[in-house]
């Protein structure tokens, strides 16, 4: 008995360390299963509406328990949150108004594609990540929910620059973007906060109970995203060159952001949180905006960065375990 819970333990352990890679291969698998095993075709419509609807679900119900953690009153603005938030829409105007006077642009999708991946907010999983990599993740959370708050404005005014809708001018453009992303984004946070003010017993158990679940919930939902983010590239029937740029650029900008955080937040101390927080992206909200809003060819920058950021991820968590270094906070 007692050799069973060593074993169970330690599957449990090496489950945990190894969860974004099982997590990519995972998806790979449920996707490749789908495509290839004919058996499976009459269950594609039930797993596509479950997904659709389960997806934006773990995203609210992940942004909440983090949000959870936070009390308002220790939320501290670092420098660093700010320069990072100005990168984010100063970039994503850079490219939003260049595309508006010039529609035509032969690599319009590509350059879409780089908009969305860098003004879409950190991904709820960062702060976990960051505290996994000995970074600070309190300093993380209140930036994450600072990058929802700069995305939930920025993407209505931005959006609309670079795709026409019609007849719908900017305004209407605005108001019905912001109703697709409010909610996603900002309703978890409203909810944390009623959840802290009036109920805290609930408070209490969530923050004694589902102190990890944000974590396993990103786990489950990787495999999800990873399977429709394969879903898109292969059904998009796009050009070979198309993707392959859109990898590339994708992959490209993965580094420069990691690397970029990292060297701005190791000027205040936060080089761990700095890099997860401009590196590590709601992919996920990145792929459905770009469905939703934009165009299938536009979502493939962001279907392949999950891949170069969860990757990267694991190297860092890889090193981190095998070196037996402890960094300090913030390093």
């Amino acid at each position: 008995m007692v050799s069973f819970r060593i074993i169970a333990g330690k599957l449990v352990k090496l489950a945990k360390s190894w969860s974004m890679p099982l997590g990519i291969c995972t998806g790979i698998a449920v996707y490749a299963a789908f495509h290839f095993l004919s058996f499976l075709n009459p269950l594609k419509p039930a797993a596509e509406v479950t997904a659709e609807h389960l997806i934006p679900l773990l995203q609210f119900v992940m942004l909440f328990f983090t949000f959870c953690k936070v009390r308002p009153r220790d939320m501290k603005i670092r420098k660093w949150h700010l320069q990072v938030a100005a990168i984010q829409v100063l970039a994503c105007l850079a490219i939003a108004l260049p595309l508006h006077f010039f529609p035509d642009f032969r690599y319009a999708a590509v350059a879409e594609g780089i908009m969305v991946c860098i003004v879409c907010p950190t991904a709820v999983a960062a702060a976990v990540i960051t505290g996994r990599l000995g970074g600070n993740e309190s300093s993380l959370t209140t930036y994450t929910i600072i990058s929802n708050i700069v995305a939930a404005v920025v993407i209505p005014l931005a959006f609309p620059l670079v795709e026409k809708h019609g007849e719908m001018s900017f305004f209407m453009q605005f108001a019905v973007i912001l109703k697709m992303v409010f909610p996603v984004l900002i309703c978890p946070l409203f909810a944390a906060w009623i959840v802290r003010r009036f109920f805290p017993k609930l408070l209490a158990a969530i923050l004694r109970y589902c102190g990890s679940l944000a974590f396993y919930l990103w786990a489950f939902s990787l495999i999800m995203i990873i399977a429709q983010a394969l879903r898109s590239v292969v059904n998009g029937h796009f050009g070979a060159w198309l993707l392959w740029v859109q990898a590339g650029t994708s992959l490209v900008l993965c580094v420069i952001l990691f690397f970029c955080g990292k060297i701005l937040g190791g000027r205040y101390g936060d080089r761990t949180s700095a890099g997860q927080a401009m590196g590590q992206k709601n992919t996920v909200f990145a792929i459905w905006v770009s469905v939703a809003y934009l165009s299938p060819v536009v979502s493939v920058a962001p279907s392949c960065y999950i891949l170069w950021q969860n990757i990267f991820n694991s190297w860092q968590l890889w090193r981190r375990q095998t070196s037996g270094v402890q960094p300090r906070k913030g390093e």
